[in-house]
């Protein structure tokens, strides 16, 4: 290699290292995948149990849907999980999901972020992320 590309590679390295260090705060924020998991099982057992939204989890694999629900988070987060499960319109085809249930699961996951001490300006920034699944996820 030469001296240049010496430079570009370690300067290469120095942007992916600070890149990821910046990409991955709100994962770290959220507390890092075993509180994410555990905010997650709240909301669900929570969501289950909801008088308005806990149809939906009818016949449904809880433990699976956990798995994935906290991989997707972790991953739009910038942690080091691999979300594989269907988009978020194919997950809710045929639900026929209205606004007050897409907004009450809202409320439930960030009751549950709350309850496993996840700051209300991480909370924030991820449901500014979900925000966009919810055309994707109501009426459908």
């Amino acid at each position: 290699m030469t001296m240049k590309q010496n430079i570009l590679a370690i300067a290469a390295l120095l942007f992916a290292t600070q890149t990821n260090a910046a990409d991955d705060k709100l994962y770290r924020d959220l507390g890092g995948t075993e509180n994410i998991a555990r905010f997650v099982h709240t909301a669900t057992e929570d969501w289950v149990k909801d008088p308005v939204i806990g149809y939906t989890f009818d016949n449904l694999n809880l433990e699976r849907f956990e798995k994935r629900l906290v991989d997707q988070i972790c991953e739009l987060a910038g942690g080091p999980c691999k979300y594989t499960g269907r988009n978020m319109y194919l997950s809710h085809k045929g639900l026929h999901l209205s606004e007050t249930e897409f907004y009450r699961l809202c409320e439930g996951l960030q009751t549950a972020m709350e309850n496993a001490h996840v700051s209300f300006g991480a909370q924030n920034r991820l449901l500014v992320m979900l925000a966009p699944m919810k055309r994707d996820v109501v009426g459908r």
